[in-house]
């Protein structure tokens, strides 16, 4: 049976969103089930109220969690409280709207009565506490998003007051709190009805849109890309960029078309991921398929010089050029991180180059010629927090479509990744380059060479995943991959020092990455080769029998 892959959901692929909604407040999660319980990934708690992951429970114990750590932290400012599209994300916001305003926390929600992105969240955050100074009450934030995943999942976000997402001894110290107060039965919750929490004295309302966009001419060239009259196709997916996108058009006066400003929490008008689930990721063919084909009209040519789409809560970017259709997400980060280095004068002349261990390792190669360090970190854009306020990592980037950098003189933008910043700068990118990002990227490879690259999954048992999570470089015995000696064996990033969770193997001309599913059992492993696809191959099979050797 051929695959639905790209074709647009049917009615039997949507999920029942009265059913959806009545499980976040009728299901009370077994917390004998670890899958039940509360757990911070790198992105948030995620789950889904169908399967007893994502409850009114859950959301109660955690957002009490977060008071209490915030208090012990001595963070008195205001909290901004977000959400995107997700069926779930606006019973969670009230549900966490209801023990914040019970606490006595300032809150403040989007003063639309919308949807926010995570980037204008993060950037909300910043500017609050840079305007306040130091010494002063200091802002956090939560946003509700699932990010890409499908329509039947929520999710639940704790930012500091860096504005990124939280490192791991605050949400350890919040799930554990979390679950605490699951299983002592929600008693230690504080509690109000949701009219009455939105009438607290200590809740207000907040403009995320125009702080967000108002601010953009500070981190973009919005003068080139108008002068350069480049005409831009946004979709929003269905996400929480929605309103951004035309606002971003009209307040700047760019040729700017919302491709579709359509909002379902079923996401019926989706085109089916690569494994026929109906998913927001911007960066798979397969969801994006509706705007590749937007992008040529056979009458006319090309609709637009510079097509873009976003995930839900906006984080992530796809990028879809008239003459390479949608980009590899680690060939565009290639691209802009050789534009912006070469482009953004006001940048620390010593700033360093910001990516994730499994993204490529063209970036590597670019870093070297723009005569730039390199800082490669564990997955997790936490990691890039620390190098974005500084200044000292003006850019950030990771191979799932995720990045952020600095303003145009250096001062921070945001702490989290923005696919609305991304998916711009690929218009600047065009305007005053006169090429798109994918022909400036055949230029990279003409320079440094051409890389494949891929992710696979295999199967592993929780026990197998817990062992290959605690491997160290010495299980390694082999001394070649691919036919090539190894040159490194890391089970730590070399960029920061900190566990990558996993093992990554190098030799001169490939490399290979395991790491441990958070959600399945299975792992992952993201490979490249730059002598092509058959090498490739041979690197994937060999890192599965490595792997499964060591952890077996």
């Amino acid at each position: 049976m051929a695959s639905r892959a790209g074709t647009v959901a049917l009615p039997q692929d949507l999920v029942d969103i009265t059913a959806l909604l009545d499980a976040y407040y009728d299901v009370t999660p077994d917390l004998s089930d670890p899958a039940q319980r509360v757990a911070f990934g790198t992105s948030g708690h995620r789950g889904s109220s169908l399967k007893a992951s994502f409850n009114e429970g859950h959301i109660l114990a955690i957002t009490q969690a977060i008071v209490e750590y915030r208090a012990g932290q001595g963070i008195t400012g205001p909290l901004f409280l977000a959400k995107d599209t997700h069926g779930l994300s606006e019973p969670a916001q009230n549900s966490a709207l209801e023990v914040l305003a019970a606490n006595g926390v300032n809150v403040l929600i989007d003063a639309r009565h919308g949807y926010t992105p995570t980037p204008a969240l993060s950037h909300a955050i910043l500017k609050y506490n840079n305007e306040a100074g130091p010494g002063q009450p200091q802002a956090d934030g939560i946003v509700v998003t699932p990010s890409h995943n499908p329509p039947a999942d929520g999710g639940f976000k704790y930012n500091p007051p860096h504005g990124g997402p939280a490192d791991t001894d605050a949400t350890g110290w919040i799930a554990n709190r979390a679950n605490e107060l699951l299983e002592n039965g929600l008693r230690g919750v504080k509690r109000i009805p949701l009219n009455d929490a939105l009438k607290a004295e200590g809740t207000g309302k907040f403009d995320f849109l125009s702080s967000y966009v108002d601010d953009l001419p500070a981190v973009l060239d919005l003068d080139a890309i108008r002068q350069a009259g480049v005409r831009i196709g946004a979709d929003p997916m269905g996400g929480a960029s929605v309103d951004y996108w035309g606002e971003i058009g009209e307040r700047h006066q760019l040729d700017l078309t919302v491709v579709n400003p359509t909002v379902d929490p079923q996401w019926a008008f989706m085109t089916l991921d690569w494994d026929e689930k109906i998913r927001m990721d911007c960066s798979s063919p397969s969801a994006m398929a509706s705007l590749i084909n937007r992008m040529s009209d056979a009458g006319t040519g090309s609709a637009y010089d510079i097509a873009t789409g976003n995930d839900a809560d906006a984080d992530r970017h796809g990028i879809v050029t008239p003459d390479g259709g949608l980009m590899n997400p680690n060939h565009y980060l290639a691209v802009a991180i050789d534009y912006l280095y070469r482009n953004r004068t006001g940048w620390n002349p010593d700033s360093v180059v910001g990516k994730t261990l499994v993204s490529s390792s063209i970036i590597d190669r670019v870093a070297v010629g723009l005569g730039r360090k390199l800082v490669e970190v564990p997955v997790g854009f936490k990691w890039f927090v620390p190098g974005l306020l500084s200044g000292e990592g003006a850019f950030g980037g990771e191979e799932s479509a995720g990045a952020s950098f600095n303003k145009r003189d250096g001062s921070v933008w945001t702490t989290d990744k923005d696919g609305i910043l991304l998916a711009l700068l690929a218009s600047e990118i065009t305007a005053v380059t006169g090429k798109s990002p994918s022909q400036l990227y055949k230029g990279l490879t003409d320079q440094f060479g051409s890389p494949v690259y891929a992710r696979i999954d295999a199967a592993a048992t929780r026990e197998q995943k817990a062992a290959l999570g605690k491997l160290s470089s010495s299980d390694v015995t082999a001394t070649t991959l691919a036919g090539e000696e190894i040159t490194a064996k890391l089970t730590e990033a070399p960029g920061n020092g900190a566990s990558i969770g996993g093992l990554k193997v190098v030799t001169e001309n490939a490399w290979f990455a395991a790491r441990p599913s958070g959600t399945e059992d299975v792992y992952k492993i993201y490979a490249e080769s730059f002598k092509g696809v058959e090498h490739l191959k041979q690197v994937q099979e060999e890192a599965k029998a490595l792997v499964d050797g060591v952890i077996s």
